[in-house]
């Protein structure tokens, strides 16, 4: 990617909303570790990484949701998800298969 700010307006599929994205959040963010905690009003989604043999984990990234967003995000994540599969195969999840070893737990 260039150094120089993406402005590109980039359509939402079935919606008339476009978005921007700059160049630092375009590089995005990796996380290995996700917690999820709420309350009666929000869920509050943390990404964080946690390296190997290393007791503590920086959060990089806080997002904060209405339950009805989360619940549209978790429906939208399962559909990619569902689409992902169909064009390249089953995921395997290493919690699944490796107890302890899964990206995130909830509070």
């Amino acid at each position: 990617m260039s150094d120089t700010k993406d402005p590109t307006p980039r359509p939402m599929p079935s919606q008339n909303l476009q978005l921007t994205i700059e160049e630092a959040e375009g590089q995005g963010i990796y996380a290995n570790l996700a917690v999820i905690s709420h309350s009666n009003s929000e869920v509050i989604l943390d990404f964080a990484r946690a390296l190997p043999g290393v007791n503590k984990a920086k959060v990089h990234a806080r997002i904060i949701l209405t339950p009805p967003n989360a619940k549209a995000l978790h429906r939208a994540l399962g559909e990619n998800l569902s689409k992902f599969e169909a064009q390249y195969g089953a995921i395997q999840v290493g919690g699944q298969q490796e107890p302890g070893k899964s990206i995130g737990f909830k509070t």
